[in-house]
């Protein structure tokens, strides 16, 4: 199990052994979705249901949260309502109003959702005790959220902040796009994103392109910046960094992938967590180190990057 996507966080006040983290999620965990319920969240086993809440390996967490949320299509909810307000023109002989309409609505989602079918999924988070980090494998900020929000209920005291660096993602994807050389440990691949800043922000993305072009280099003398560009690290992991310093489409290539076949007297699980978590903590220090290291707090972010 790799992770596709990385929101990285600082953590503080983090004083948990995998005992006593499984103790504290066992209280929050996934209730069924059953009832009037449109969806439940809470904790969940990583590695199959039975197990511990917290897997750990390495000195590496592994927690998952769950979220079960009833399947209840739209155009059900319309078809159903529909045939209740011709039940009630055809007897009544009027038409109901919106607010009528409204409440019929309201009535059938409730009739219908315990006969709902409930479908089941899960946001993996791993958390890095040794360097402070909690990584979480979400696509969008509000699934990351979902799960920040219930570890730090789940855990009294915890605080969360996103991971900075000294200098901006964006001003060093614009710059490396502008060097002849790539990156230290890194080569820039095809696809990039540049945007204009400004109320009428154009954007300008490019897909299996070559960014050494001096199209590309127009863009950016004319006032674009990188918001997202390609990278691959040290030929082992290719990925898409983000201006917010989010990691997507993170994928093992060949070289990791033979490894991985090389270890099949192991737990794939287990194998694939070790490689993942070893892989991914040396490709975070070195995209960090590379952004000129990371912002403490008071201090401001830097507009440029130092030669190598």
């Amino acid at each position: 199990m790799w992770f596709k996507n990385l929101f990285i966080y600082r953590l503080h006040n983090w004083n948990e052994t995998a005992d006593s983290l499984h103790e504290k999620l066992a209280e929050h965990g996934l209730p069924p979705c059953g009832g009037g319920d449109l969806q439940t969240r809470g904790w969940v086993a990583p590695k199959a249901d039975g197990e511990p809440l917290v897997f750990e390996l390495n000195k590496q967490l592994l927690i998952s949260l769950g979220m079960e949320k009833k399947l209840l299509p739209a155009s059900v909810v319309k078809q159903f309502t529909q045939a209740r307000v011709a039940e009630i023109e055809e007897r009544e002989g009027y038409k109901p109003g919106r607010k009528q309409v409204k409440d019929i609505k309201e009535a059938v989602m409730t009739e219908l959702l315990p006969r709902a079918f409930v479908i089941r999924s899960r946001t993996y988070a791993w958390i890095n005790p040794v360097d402070g980090l909690l990584m979480i494998d979400a696509s969008s900020p509000s699934k990351a959220e979902d799960v920040m929000g219930l570890l730090m209920k789940s855990v009294p005291g915890l605080a969360l902040t996103l991971l900075k660096t000294k200098v901006s993602p964006g001003t060093a994807m614009t710059q490396w796009l502008t060097e002849e050389d790539n990156p230290r440990g890194f080569t820039v691949d095809q696809d990039c994103e540049l945007r204009s800043r400004g109320e009428q922000a154009a954007t300008i993305r490019y897909v299996k392109h070559s960014l050494d072009s001096t199209e590309v280099a127009r863009h950016i003398q004319g006032g674009k910046t990188a918001t997202r560009l390609a990278l691959t690290w040290a030929d082992r992991v290719s990925f898409v960094l983000q201006e917010n310093l989010q990691l997507k489409r993170i994928a093992p290539l060949d070289v990791l992938k033979e490894s991985a076949d090389v270890d099949k007297d192991n737990d794939a699980f287990d194998t694939d967590f070790a490689l993942m978590s070893g892989e991914l903590r040396k490709l975070i220090g070195d995209v960090v180190n590379l952004l000129g290291g990371e912002l403490k707090v008071g201090e401001s972010t830097t507009e440029t990057l130092k030669a190598a």
